[in-house]
């Protein structure tokens, strides 16, 4: 019947702040816990200043601290109280936390192929692969969404919003690094009845 139908509600999807770091070689950051930059504290006011006044149900985020402080700006400017999620932290990275990219390539040339090879499935030694990462999020989106009533913010990560996004647009695991996802970018989603849509997408980029 129409009058029992549950209302819409959005969700705003959030990558954290710039994070902290020495210098600019990519490297395998997962779950070792950097603070965020002066240019991320940055990010994270005026995220806050976007989101002032908006209606907010609840409001989850990482416990890693790049994910923790941004999330605490922010709701600076809500009534609702953080709570912190350990299932929305990043993937782990076992074995290759803090190293470059170009170590791993030299140090391990046959793992660093075959993790290319197989990107969903390939396990780190210590780590997770990105499908037993995806297991872990979306569990944790689903009750998220599923128990609260309203809007919701979340605060997370590059990789767990690529691993959301694609889940709910059917991608398959190989092709999520086709979504981009900037520091302190924005994607929004809608449920209703059990669906979920997507509108977008890495918006609000604050360089």
């Amino acid at each position: 019947m129409a009058g029992t139908r549950k209302q819409e509600k959005t969700i705003y999807l959030l990558r954290h702040g710039n994070i902290l770091q020495t210098n600019c070689e990519r490297r395998y950051i997962g779950q070792i816990d950097l603070p965020l930059s002066a240019a991320g504290v940055r990010q994270a006011h005026l995220l806050q200043s976007e989101f002032r006044g908006k209606e907010i149900s609840a409001a989850f985020c990482s416990d890693l601290v790049r994910s923790i402080d941004t999330a605490r700006i922010i709701c600076q400017g809500l009534t609702t109280n953080l709570i912190f999620r350990p299932d929305l932290r990043e993937i782990s990275m076992g074995e290759w936390e803090g190293k470059t990219f170009q170590e791993i390539s030299q140090a391990y040339p046959d793992e660093y192929a075959k993790r290319g090879e197989n990107i969903a499935c390939y396990r780190i030694p210590g780590a997770e692969s990105f499908g037993e990462c995806r297991e872990r999020v979306v569990e944790a989106f689903h009750e998220i969404t599923k128990t609260v009533e309203g809007n919701i913010l979340i605060v997370a990560h590059a990789g767990v919003n690529r691993l959301l996004l694609g889940y709910i647009l059917g991608m398959p695991i190989e092709n999520i690094f086709r979504i981009t996802q900037n520091y302190g970018c924005i994607n929004v989603l809608t449920a209703s009845e059990g669906k979920y849509h997507v509108s977008l997408i890495n918006g609000c980029y604050i360089p």
